[in-house]
């Protein structure tokens, strides 16, 4: 897909994903009924080698078998460079397919990454019979990922949302990190947000594409504050929600990426005032000594419309 096309996606509430190892049970298990909006069972990062081609069996089990209810099931495949991969989609889709919503892949570098995963898809839908349109999520981590993001944006059709990996990224851009998205001696070194560049151009390449955007993992799941204070960084950038390692810290990301009712009531307000000033034939209106505009407009209705999805 090329073009700047705005992309129709089917709404999915995502202001957090619990990532759980494929190879534990047990963790499976208390993640389908943990209160996230996804669950994604990792075969990549979080399993050993061994177990790789064992653990694809647990991933289809807990589709079939495990009560998700509402929350997004998620799997993330092995790389696109590794020798996992295509078996990866390959098991787990044929004896799941019907029951995914979504495929995250890790470091994608470039559009044929997607394009390879869709292709796979579509052939194996096409030989089991399978109706359901599993979607894609790409995880930008890598310098190659940043440079082509445009490009990786404009892939597949059924590309969904575009993820920050600050772990793998901090990796390939040789950049010091005590540890995966966690707040160190060298973020008090940098004179700004020292992944700025990056998030702020995942956000943007994903609303021009209208696609969600997911921030990365922090590290640090004992640091509560420090978790807060990632998450509210990412929320400020436009980020729609953040993954998650520990159930800890899933109260803390649905908060953070869910306007509060303060929040709303402020917007209706500046909607309300909006359609005071068309009804008087007025293009701005002053409200509580702050002019509001069509742009103020644009901001209140995202505020509004997130409000008004959030899940209990």
């Amino acid at each position: 897909m090329t073009g700047n096309i705005r992309r129709e996606i089917p709404f999915r509430l995502e202001r957090s994903m619990l990532f759980v190892p494929a190879a534990n049970w047990k963790m499976i298990e208390k993640a389908a009924a943990a209160s996230t909006d996804a669950v994604c069972i990792d075969l990549e990062d979080s399993v050993a080698p061994d177990q790789k081609a064992a653990s694809r069996a647990n991933v289809v089990r807990a589709f079939a078998e495990l009560p998700f209810g509402d929350r997004l099931r998620i799997f993330r495949i092995n790389g696109i460079d590794t020798s996992y991969a295509y078996r990866d989609l390959i098991e787990i889709v044929e004896g799941a397919g019907d029951l995914i919503d979504l495929v995250m892949v890790p470091k994608v570098e470039s559009a044929e990454h997607l394009n390879f995963v869709d292709t796979l898809l579509t052939q194996i839908a096409l030989h089991c019979g399978q109706r359901k349109r599993i979607g894609l999520e790409a995880q930008i981590e890598t310098a190659s990922g940043f440079v082509f993001l445009r490009e990786i944006a404009q892939a597949s059709p059924r590309l969904e949302a575009l993820v920050f990996g600050p772990g793998d990224y901090a990796a390939s851009m040789q950049m010091p990190s005590r540890g995966v998205g966690e707040f160190d001696q060298w973020d008090h070194v940098y004179p700004g947000h020292r992944w700025h560049a990056t998030m702020h151009a995942i956000v943007a390449a994903a609303r021009a594409m209208g696609l969600r955007c997911v921030d990365g993992p922090f590290a640090a799941y004992k640091d509560a504050l420090a978790f807060e204070r990632s998450c509210r960084i990412a929320r400020a950038m436009g980020f729609d929600g953040k993954q998650c390692i520990h159930p800890a810290q899933l109260a803390t990301a649905n908060a953070a990426f869910t306007p509060s009712a303060e929040e709303a009531a402020e917007a209706q307000k500046v909607l309300d005032a909006s359609e005071r000033a068309q009804a008087e034939g007025l293009g701005a209106v002053s409200l509580d000594g702050k002019m509001i505009d069509a742009a103020s407009v644009r901001i209140a209705k995202v505020v509004a419309e997130k409000h008004g999805r959030r899940r209990s």
